[in-house]
């Protein structure tokens, strides 16, 4: 006989795969209409799958616009982003969890309260600073304003704060810097926080619409996210060919996402929560 325990289990892995469903139908909507001809497309009733799958989409969508230069620059400051971050989180997460300076209480306790700032009330001032530094319309400024984040810092800190103390003092005794230390010792120690911020931040940076849209007018310096945006008005009512432009998109993610996700569970879980 089913026990009452067997039976919400069932329930909830039901409840579960129905979520999993609908969230998850779109992008195969999605992938699969970007393999549709014109007419498919716009069949009644909607057909799931194409009579054969028409590539011809990818490459009339990159004639239309230069995707590969769009998907270059994402890949260009993706790369920076997470390279700036990385470095800037590891030292800036060592810094307050084992180095004794003056108010360094108060300083990540101000730091803490600035994630409750958005990014939209700081366009304004980054936008500023961008054109003053004579860096508007060019890739550069699609990387100063993420070179560091107090997230991806709280996360980390929560980590090393787990790493005894007698192990640092250990290491300091024997003659290690703080330099030797933090890159021998406590980064090893990290690398689930660390894949997880890095991942964290390739998402992030891959899926940037704002900042761009705001920073970059040239077509030379756009990124997919915004690239699309621009070829919906080229496209016109070609939404096959918009489908085919969405997949170049999101399929990457989807991949990295799909082999990263325990570790992003995991690294969240170890550094963001504590005992």
């Amino acid at each position: 006989m089913i026990n009452k325990s067997t039976i919400n289990k069932i329930i909830v892995y039901i409840l579960l795969s129905i979520g999993s469903f609908i969230m998850i139908f779109p992008f195969i909507w999605m992938i699969l209409s970007a393999f549709k001809t014109s007419q498919e497309i716009i069949a009644f009733p909607p057909k799931l799958f194409p009579s054969q799958f028409n590539f011809s989409n990818f490459v009339k969508a990159f004639q239309m616009a230069p995707f590969a230069k769009y998907f270059f620059n994402s890949v260009i400051v993706m790369i920076f982003s997470v390279i700036c971050t990385t470095f800037t989180t590891i030292l800036g997460a060592f810094a307050f969890s084992r180095l004794e300076f003056k108010g360094k209480e108060i300083v990540f306790a101000i730091l803490i309260s600035l994630m409750m700032i958005p990014f939209e009330m700081l366009i304004i001032t980054n936008y500023t600073t961008i054109v003053k530094l004579k860096l508007y319309n060019t890739l550069p400024a699609l990387i100063l304003p993420f070179v560091s984040s107090i997230f991806y810092t709280y996360i980390l800190k929560n980590f090393f704060d787990t790493v005894p103390n007698s192990i640092y003092y250990s290491a300091r005794i024997d003659g290690a810097s703080n330099w030797f230390y933090l890159w021998r010792v406590m980064v090893p120690l990290a690398k689930p926080s660390l894949f997880t911020i890095i991942l964290l931040n390739a998402l992030s940076s891959w899926n940037s619409f704002m900042w761009p849209l705001y920073i970059t007018s040239d077509s030379r310096s756009r990124t997919l996210p915004y690239g699309l945006q621009a070829f919906t008005t080229e496209a016109g009512s070609f939404h096959e060919l918009l489908m085919a432009a969405s997949s170049v998109i999101v399929i990457p993610m989807i991949i990295l996402f799909i082999f990263a996700r325990k570790y992003i569970v995991s690294g969240v879980s170890k550094g963001g929560i504590k005992g």
